[in-house]
């Protein structure tokens, strides 16, 4: 995003002077975060698809710290903060207990899931999972 900032900023530039809120989708970094507060999103979604691929332990670990230090930064920048890609009934507990987390993105798990239980019990599942992290 920061290498694209110009054409960027233009695009949101029109979306907001139509009444459409923005938010954009980034990797977990400072430059990415800085450069969408900078042109005036409302919103910053995280992909949280290498949490999602690391394996347990270390590598983990690392990636959920990098969830929260850029989620601090978004919310301390005073727009929303939302998550999403590759989160599961296994892994969202986490995700959902960084503080301040207005949105998930939790659309393939929960489709996945519904084949076997019905759409009401899946999204019954996963809305339980995100609230045993608070």
């Amino acid at each position: 995003m920061a290498s694209r900032r110009d054409r960027v900023a233009e695009a949101v530039a029109r979306l907001r002077d139509a009444g459409i809120r923005v938010a954009t989708f980034l990797d977990p970094e400072a430059s990415e975060i800085d450069a969408s507060v900078a042109i005036g999103v409302d919103a910053v979604e995280l992909h949280t698809g290498r949490f999602a691929e690391a394996p347990e332990g270390r590598d983990r670990d690392r990636e959920l710290e990098a969830l929260r230090s850029a989620s601090a930064r978004i919310v301390s920048a005073g727009i929303g903060l939302h998550a999403g890609h590759g989160l599961n009934y296994r892994n969202v507990r986490e995700v959902a207990a960084i503080p301040e987390m207005a949105e998930l993105n939790i659309g393939h798990a929960i489709v996945c899931r519904a084949v076997f239980v019905g759409l009401e019990q899946a999204v019954r599942e996963m809305r339980g999972r995100i609230e045993a992290a608070f």
